[in-house]
């Protein structure tokens, strides 16, 4: 820049230099004035509401980032450019080749989060905080928004009164809460006020005014109350100073609606601290000496003690809060502390609430609000950002429905799981989606900030494998439910089929009878399970009349038999196909790895040239394309379903919660329920879910259906499936 163009910025912003120069290196003060100068010419020409600059709104926000959060170098560049980037006019990485990397991410989460338009009820005002907080990919980007949104406020009555109502509900709900969270308590009431004025501007008026009356005669009773205290302190040669602090207007009338009180009824309009200069090994001893002072003039309410030294809150604030009462009925609130406590409470690590949804890394979140006080008070904030990863992870996403509703689930949910979260019956007919106008299917992995429509059908059916790809309890719950449902339709039709074929048969058998005999026949536990089979017809009726008619006769041996799949039948048509059974171990053919048939599975043989013959699975990942390149070599192949089954041994993939039990019940149920022995098992915790392999010996693949349904029963497990292995 020339040295009038210098001069002429400096002049025009001379609050703002002024700020800089007091807070930052010469070096810092000429980048601003570049950025500046940038600002000023990329918006030359746009106005506010009231005609004044657009750039005025951002000077201004700088210097509340500067003067009164105390934000550094980088953060005042981001801010002076915000509307700059925001408005396409200049891209964050043009922004940081011109003024540093750390520029970047700080404009990058500005303007997401300007993107965001809460069109919400105070319901998913929550929803909304931790949105905000997760776009904020450095943890500068949320100060620098409270700070913009603090100067949008004060400049309030220049706006229209719908946007004037809108912003101040904005405020109310979402920024002052965030402030709240980071301990910016003078930021926040300052929020919450000027929001009151304009949403109840006669309640406010009204506290404001009765506050102004009363002002003279509260700072009469201080001062004669503070009297004989001041004088014992002063006696007693500790070093000292009081602050009056007066409730904010909105605090006020927060506690007249709440407890249905007029003003005059609200008795704790000020505090009193007394706060002592000393040495950290005196703090304990001394605080209490205040404390004995106190109580020495006024009767303390016992319960309305709080010891906050002996034993600090878990989020490091320290200090003695007492209530006592004058000889006249007024209730004091004290608070005594040292200037070490004082000053780490009005920096804000001394939150109310734990800061949920915000660990940065492995940081908890009172580590992360020490690391972020830390930051705004440092000048030069390069060398602290790159201490910790500022990525957020919350374990949470948010995203909006296509009239901007706002929904809340857990990283890694799917379209299917948004359906469900918005109503059972649109869950159970979803068939795709389209995501910020995409098309996709049910499987998608939603992102935060996603645009979210569910599409459906009138045919479509929840099925059994959804549950392997929904993380929400909720669908995963209503897909078993459904599944449950159709089970018993199935068990009442194959029973009404039972029945009748029983009864047309003429046999001298009862029904409770026949049932024992074909559950223990076909190894199933339960009677459910038998008239299931029968609806599916996986159990053939004919075979069933011939099973009860040799128990009847006397024939029926006691050999272990599985109901024969629908691939075996119709393998047995072809005369020629490859058999194999039991002896398969003394042949010249051997298993396929790549897929690892067992008994029952639909299989096809296939001649190598070294290896003899390999059996393989229809399904297997090479079929297909040995199937087309060197179809003479393929030979069919069926399983000897009259023969006793084999032991083969089958993977199966778990993924489950990592709760206190989870591997205990699975195992159980294996083992003891189904009475299959296990291999080995090989499961491994990450991120709170348990994942690996389990591998089982079943007698064939009817079982396989069994285990993978009694699993998926357990509490905790979310998905499980046979692998190629």
């Amino acid at each position: 820049m020339e040295n009038a163009e210098v001069t002429g910025i400096r002049e025009r912003y001379r609050p703002l230099f002024e700020l800089a120069e007091a807070n930052f290196s010469t070096r810092s003060v000429e980048m601003i004035g570049r950025a500046l100068e940038l600002a000023e010419e990329k918006l030359s020409g746009l106005t506010r509401y009231d005609g004044t600059p657009l750039l005025g709104h951002s000077v201004a926000t700088a210097q509340i980032v500067i003067g009164e959060i105390g934000l550094g170098r980088n953060s005042t560049i981001s801010t002076l450019l915000h509307d700059v980037v925001r408005m396409r006019m200049l891209s964050p990485e043009e922004a940081g080749r011109m003024f540093g990397d750390a520029c970047v991410g700080i404009l990058g989460g500005l303007c997401n989060i300007s993107d965001v338009d809460p069109k919400i009820s105070s319901e998913q005002a929550d929803n909304f905080r931790e949105l905000i907080v997760s776009y904020s990919t450095d943890p500068r980007v949320i100060l620098i928004k409270l700070a913009d949104r603090l100067e949008v406020m004060r400049s309030l009555s220049m706006f229209p009164p719908d946007k004037q109502k809108k912003k101040s509900w904005e405020s109310l709900n979402l920024y002052a809460q965030i402030a709240h969270k980071l301990g910016l308590y003078t930021l926040k009431s300052e929020l919450e006020d000027i929001a009151l004025s304009f949403l109840e501007p006669e309640d406010y008026n009204y506290i404001h005014t009765r506050l102004e009356e009363t002002a003279r005669e509260r700072n009469l009773f201080i001062a004669k109350f503070l009297e004989p205290i001041e004088a014992k302190l002063r006696q007693s040669g500790l070093k000292y100073h009081i602050k009056s602090r007066t409730k904010s207007i909105f605090s006020i009338w927060s506690k007249m609606r709440r407890m249905h009180i007029p003003f005059e009824e609200v008795y704790d309009i000020f505090a009193l601290r007394i706060i002592i200069d000393c040495p950290p090994e005196q703090e304990k001893p001394l605080c209490w000496s205040v404390y004995s002072i106190v109580t020495d003039f006024y009767t303390p309410n016992p319960d309305r003690m709080r010891d906050w030294i002996s034993i600090p809150k878990s989020n490091g604030y320290e200090s003695l809060h007492t209530t006592v009462v004058t000889p006249d009925g007024h209730w004091v609130e004290i608070q005594i502390r040292s200037e070490r406590m004082d000053a780490v409470a009005e920096r804000g690590i001394a939150a109310h609430w734990r800061y949920k949804g915000v660990n940065q890394g492995g940081l908890g979140s009172e580590q992360w609000l020490g690391k972020l006080r830390e930051l705004m008070e440092s000048t030069d904030t390069n060398h602290i950002a790159e201490r910790f990863d500022t990525k957020l992870a919350s374990g949470e996403i948010f995203v909006f429905t296509p009239n901007g509703d706002l929904r809340k689930l857990p990283e890694g949910a799917t379209v299917l799981d948004f359906a469900f979260d918005i109503h059972t019956n649109l869950g159970a007919t979803c068939t795709g989606g389209r995501v910020n106008h995409r098309n996709v299917p049910i499987k998608e992995v939603l992102h935060n900030g996603d645009i979210v429509e569910v599409l459906t059908s009138k045919n479509q059916k929840p099925k059994a494998d959804w549950l392997n790809f929904v993380t929400t309890s909720k669908a995963r719950n209503k897909i078993r439910a459904y599944m449950r449902e159709e089970q018993a339709k199935a068990a009442n039709l194959g029973r009404e089929e039972l029945e009748r074929k029983i009864k047309n048969w003429k046999l001298p058998v009862t029904m409770d009878d026949a049932v024992t005999v074909l559950c223990k026949y076909y190894k199933l536990r339960t009677g459910t399970e038998l008239y299931g089979q029968i609806a599916s017809e996986k159990i053939d009726l004919a075979d069933v009349k011939e099973i009860i008619g040799k128990h009847l006769s006397g024939e029926l041996t006691e050999t272990r038999t599985r109901v024969p799949a629908s691939t075996v039948k119709t393998a047995a048509k072809n005369p020629d196909a490859l058999v194999i059974d039991e002896t398969i171990n003394h042949l010249e053919y051997k298993l396929a790895k790549c897929c690892n048939p067992i008994f029952g599975d639909e299989i096809f043989g296939f001649i190598t040239v070294n290896a003899g013959i390999t059996i393989h699975r229809t399904d297997c990942p090479n079929a297909l394309r040995l199937q087309e390149r060197y179809p003479y070599r393929v030979l069919p192949a069926r399983w000897r379903s009259d023969t006793q089954q084999g032991a083969f041994r089958v993977s199966l993939k778990v993924v489950a919660e990592d709760a206190t039990g989870i591997v205990n019940r699975i195992t159980e149920v294996i083992n003891r329920d189904l009475k299959l022995n296990i291999r080995s098992m090989n499961l491994s915790s990450a991120g709170g879910t348990l994942s690996g392999l389990v591998n089982v010996e079943v007698p064939g693949a009817g079982v396989v259906d069994t285990v993978i349904y009694s699993l998926m029963r357990i509490k905790g497990v979310q998905k499980v499936f046979r692998v190629n292995n």
